[in-house]
C-alpha cells in the first residue's frame, strides 16, 4: 500500500512538474487521475450533483491556477486537493445551509444483500439504514467530515488533520467522537451492525 502511494505521489509529481512548465496535457491527466475521486468527496458532504460538480469545477480550477503553490514536502497531491474541495463544500453548505447528507451515501454502507432473504428481514435491514442515515444527518459537519474522510475515502488520521486544519490528535478524537455520538443515537436499534460497518 505505501509502496503504491510512493510511486502514485512519484507519478504526480512528474506531472505537476510538467504543469508548471506550461504543458496543458499535464493538467488533464492530473483531472483525469483525481476528478472521480473528488466527486465522490463533494457529493458525500454536499446534498446534490449539480452543487457536487460546481465544487469539483471550482476546486480544480483553484488547483491548477495555484498549482505553483503545491508543496509536496508538506502533503500528497491528493491531500492538498481534498483540502481545495473540503474547503470550497464548506463554504457551499454555509451558503445554502444544507441539512446533512445520508450515510449510507457518505460511508458507502454495504449493508447485507437481502435478495433471496425473508420479507421481514429486508424490512429490518431497511430501518436499520434509515435510521443510520438520520444518526449521521445530526452529526455537525466537523464531526461529519472526518467521519466521510476516514471511511468513504480511506484516509488517515495525518491526511484528515492536514485537509481539516487540525492536528492529527484532534482529527482522532473527532472521530471516536462521532463514532460516540452514532451510538448514543442508535440507542441500540441496529447498533451492532453500525459498528460492524464503520469497525468501531
Amino acid at each position: 500500500m505505501l509502496e503504491h502511494d510512493d510511486q502514485q505521489q512519484a507519478v504526480d509529481e512528474a506531472i505537476i512538474e510538467r504543469c508548471m512548465a506550461g504543458d496543458q496535457l499535464g493538467f488533464t491527466e492530473l483531472y483525469e487521475r483525481y476528478a472521480a475521486s473528488v466527486y465522490r468527496l463533494c457529493n458525500t458532504l454536499l446534498n446534490t450533483q449539480e452543487d457536487a460538480e460546481d465544487v469539483v469545477q471550482e476546486s480544480f480550477v483553484y488547483a491548477f491556477k495555484n498549482i505553483d503553490r503545491f508543496d509536496s514536502d508538506r502533503a500528497t497531491f491528493k491531500t492538498w486537493l481534498f483540502t481545495i474541495a473540503v474547503s470550497r463544500c464548506r463554504n457551499m453548505y454555509r451558503r445554502k445551509q444544507f441539512p446533512l447528507v445520508a450515510l449510507s451515501a457518505a460511508l458507502q454502507l454495504r449493508l447485507p444483500s437481502s435478495s433471496g432473504e425473508h420479507p421481514e428481514t429486508a424490512l429490518a435491514q431497511s430501518n436499520v439504514r434509515d435510521a443510520v442515515e438520520e444518526a449521521v444527518r445530526s452529526l455537525a459537519p466537523h464531526l461529519r467530515e472526518p467521519l466521510v474522510l476516514r471511511y468513504a475515502h480511506g484516509l488517515t488520521y495525518r491526511e484528515i488533520a492536514e485537509i481539516m486544519g487540525c492536528p492529527q490528535k484532534t482529527a482522532e478524537s473527532r472521530v471516536r467522537l462521532a463514532h460516540q455520538k452514532l451510538r448514543k443515537i442508535m440507542q441500540g436499534q441496529g447498533r451492532s451492525l453500525l459498528e460492524e460497518i464503520l469497525l468501531i
